[in-house]
């Protein structure tokens, strides 16, 4: 008990020793370090508690993803607030002292803290008017991407790969976003093939809407198109433009590649041919080309005959 009334005694002075004065109220580093473990305290628990509000209730409530994701961040941060106005209170630290606090924020923003503010005020406008939420597919670079995470500063992307992209809230206010899935997660999306000429356009037609038929990765309820496109160089261009559910980021590659399978078999066995890039040379000269012919003799000699082609 003397050992633990002496370190008491000489401790005294250091944690009631006074930093600041604000209304007649004595700052002292017993209050601010009682208030700093309380607030660590409370910034632990309003993560607890906004994660067990979306695991346990928001779930069975039926939300989806992006819902889900923007309530349970404006929840972690109603109950920062919460729990840092009681970490205040409690180590009677008075509510002013944002005053002072607040002075040498702003002397901060002067100092280059102006994106810092720009792209949290952007995160709680994108949690609000949600022009992107998580889980939503977004064009990135042109670029195929989906919304990962929302945070404070920056948000997460998730692209091709497993790779994370990390995006300052700012650019998706300032810029043009092209957002695939802002309402649903039906796209619609085109397979181009080009048929040699010569090729019954209609029975290219038909194969092509039948191609769809049982194929899992198209939505059945949704009419398929097919579009007659050009007169290439070498091919009669075809698009068949049809709807199918983005899940994933591969989703459309994968559906693509399959139905690109289904098409060449089904031209295979109706004889339609696939076009390739075809040229015509002429050539043009005032006499005969001369010509030379190399063979090996069966001991490796190497022989040649020379002749000149007829007039071009």
């Amino acid at each position: 008990m003397s050992s633990q009334n002496a370190f008491i005694k000489a401790i005294g002075p250091v944690w009631n020793y006074e930093i600041y004065t604000i209304e007649q109220n004595p700052i002292t580093l017993g209050t601010l370090t009682t208030g700093l473990m309380l607030l660590l305290c409370g910034l632990y628990f309003s993560k607890v508690i906004s994660r067990k509000l979306s695991a346990k209730v928001l779930i069975r409530l039926g939300m989806d993803k992006g819902n889900m994701a923007t309530i349970e961040s404006l929840s972690y941060y109603f109950f920062l607030v919460f729990f840092t106005m009681i970490a205040l209170n409690l180590a009677g630290l008075p509510l002013t002292i944002f005053t002072v606090f607040g002075g040498a924020f702003a002397i901060g923003v002067g100092f280059g803290s102006q994106n810092i503010i720009n792209n949290f005020i952007s995160g709680i406008i994108l949690m609000i008017e949600r022009p992107i939420k998580v889980g939503d597919f977004i064009e990135l670079n042109e670029n195929l991407v989906q919304v990962d995470r929302i945070g404070m500063r920056s948000t997460t992307i998730k692209a091709f790969g497993n790779k994370h992209i990390i995006v300052p809230n700012s650019t998706f206010l300032n810029k043009e976003v092209i957002n695939w899935t802002h309402d649903d997660d039906y796209i619609r999306i085109s397979l181009k093939v080009g048929v040699a000429y010569g090729s019954d356009v209609d029975q290219v037609e038909a194969i092509l809407i039948e191609s769809l038929k049982d194929f899992s990765g198209a939505l059945a309820h949704r009419k398929p198109l097919v579009i007659f496109d050009n007169f290439g160089e070498s091919s009669l261009d075809f698009q068949l433009y049809f709807w199918i559910q983005l899940k994933d980021i591969l989703d459309q590659r994968m559906i693509l590649s399959g139905l690109r399978f289904k098409v060449y078999e089904l031209f295979k066995e109706n004889s339609i041919v696939i076009a390739f890039p075809q040229r015509d040379l002429h050539l043009h000269s005032n006499g005969p080309l001369p010509v030379e012919l190399f063979s090996v003799g069966s001991k490796g000699e190497l022989s040649s005959a020379s002749f000149n082609s007829p007039k071009v």
